[in-house]
């Protein structure tokens, strides 16, 4: 079954809005795992809009599940991750100014510093992933230059998916069936959410992981947060 990884960004946008320590993110953290998520990601951002690197400190003493980092290697995001030691990185091509990640990696202009950027983190012993888009030639780069995963870029799948419905997919599983040819894993994120994501999980093969932040936290507000997690999980489970 494809793991469920939840992004908790939006958690501290909601407390910075405020100021304070509500809603707490390393409450929700805990709350989340025990209602049956596979993992929790975040995104810090330079500008500390939402979670700062002192969440992401405390935050690994309590993710018991998988923990996974996403964000642009600056020297202080490397510094930060060699420290904290999550069980995965995922870079992302992030200017300090974007309000959300946006684009995936050209790996062919950045082959030599994401080369020694992932090395770095492989001799640390953490795994390593590259967001991306359905291009061959830069899937290929991505185990050529040493990541262990690729996470595919899903927003233009969610956007094509409200008039193609499941046809929307095609691109993303022939993208990951070349990342699985290349010895790669390979995970999903962006804009994934109840409407899309049993279409997107049952078209593409090999998917190990979906990253879900906004819409998950969204429906919760609906939902509750128990009740949000058990239905995303319900998207990824086989049929029958």
């Amino acid at each position: 079954m494809t793991r469920l990884s939840v992004n908790v960004n939006k958690i501290a946008t909601l407390r910075n809005a405020r100021g304070g320590s509500e809603p707490n993110v390393i409450v929700a953290a805990q709350r989340i795992q025990s209602f049956g998520a596979d993992g929790i990601t975040v995104h810090p951002r330079p500008d500390a809009r939402h979670i700062t690197y002192d969440d992401v400190r405390q935050l690994r003493d309590v993710v018991h599940t998988e923990f996974n980092i996403e964000g642009y290697p600056s020297d202080d995001f490397v510094s930060l991750v060699c420290e904290v030691r999550p069980e995965q990185v995922t870079l992302v091509p992030d200017p300090p100014d974007v309000l959300t990640s946006n684009a995936g990696w050209t790996v062919t202009a950045h082959r030599d510093m994401l080369k020694d950027v992932l090395a770095r983190f492989t001799e640390a012993g953490i795994r390593t992933s590259l967001f991306i888009e359905t291009d061959q030639v830069q899937i290929e780069a991505a185990a050529k230059v040493g990541a262990d995963r690729i996470e595919l870029y899903t927003e233009s799948f969610a956007t094509q998916h409200a008039k193609l419905g499941a046809e929307a997919a095609a691109p993303f599983a022939e993208a990951a069936q070349w990342a699985h040819d290349a010895g790669l894993g390979v995970n999903a994120g962006h804009d994934l959410n109840l409407a899309n994501l049993r279409d997107f999980a049952e078209a593409v093969p090999h998917l190990d992981e979906v990253s879900i932040g906004h819409a998950l936290i969204s429906d919760a507000l609906y939902l509750g947060m128990s009740n949000a997690v058990a239905q995303y999980r319900a998207c990824l489970a086989p049929r029958g």
